[in-house]
């Protein structure tokens, strides 16, 4: 009993925890004609401002995928036994209640960012790449890299747009872009079959519609005791 209440009592500081920072909100513009955009390679100017989006993508996710994963029954009794732990450590319940939720968020709100919100080095597949409006704007960034074995395909490791420039085509251009040059690399290499793979985290259900939309299939997935976290789409091109 008592550790069940502790369990539930859990719940409301991680909730708050988990929305220190921002949520983020897709702009709601009219689709971006597909001739005002154009997909180049990255100009080394341009890093910071990428990193910048990279790092704001990352953001606008990762207060939803912990509060996922640590209000999960296995998340909560942990962090029921590490708040019981330090009650004989520390005078203040509060205190004990709330460090382990604001420590397991903080790992993972971290660990995200080193995954997902820097940029990754030169693959075989060249990038990263960047979307740019007629007026010369950069709005998205896609990197790409092969498969880790034979006949995997090649993999999206970066995808993010702008939040001034979500909703208005920005993801479906560089998803065009991504499958024409694991077209191309597939051709390059011999393949027999040319496949893209696309990593999405389990609260980003935009980016699992848009998927959908275009053809892709959830095949996959991994995660932490037991749980998803990050699903996997792949597409025959």
């Amino acid at each position: 009993m008592g550790e069940a209440l502790e369990s539930r009592i859990l719940v409301l500081p991680l909730v708050l925890c988990a929305r220190l920072l921002p949520w983020g909100r897709g702009s709601l513009g009219a689709a971006m004609a597909p001739s005002h955009l154009s997909v180049r390679e990255m100009r080394e100017d341009e890093k910071p401002l990428v990193l910048e989006m990279l790092k704001a993508g990352v953001k606008d996710t990762e207060n939803r995928v912990a509060l996922h994963a640590l209000t999960r029954p296995p998340a909560l009794l942990l962090l029921a036994a590490a708040s019981s732990g330090l009650r004989f450590v520390l005078a203040s319940f509060a205190l004990a209640l709330l460090l382990p939720v604001f420590l397991a968020v903080a790992a993972m709100k971290l660990g995200l960012r080193a995954r997902w919100g820097s940029l990754p080095p030169p693959g075989g597949l060249g990038g990263p790449w960047v979307a740019v409006r007629g007026s010369g704007d950069v709005c998205g960034v896609l990197a790409l890299a092969p498969g880790s074995s034979a006949g995997d395909g090649a993999r999206v490791t970066r995808l993010s747009v702008s939040r001034w420039h979500r909703r208005r085509g920005v993801g479906r251009r560089l998803l065009a872009f991504a499958e024409s040059r694991a077209r191309a690399w597939a051709g390059g290499m011999g393949e027999p079959r040319a496949r893209l793979v696309v990593p999405v985290a389990v609260a980003a259900w935009g980016v699992a519609g848009m998927l959908e939309g275009c053809g892709y299939q959830a095949e996959g997935s991994w995660g932490c005791m037991g749980y998803t976290l990050v699903r996997e789409f792949s597409k025959e091109l």
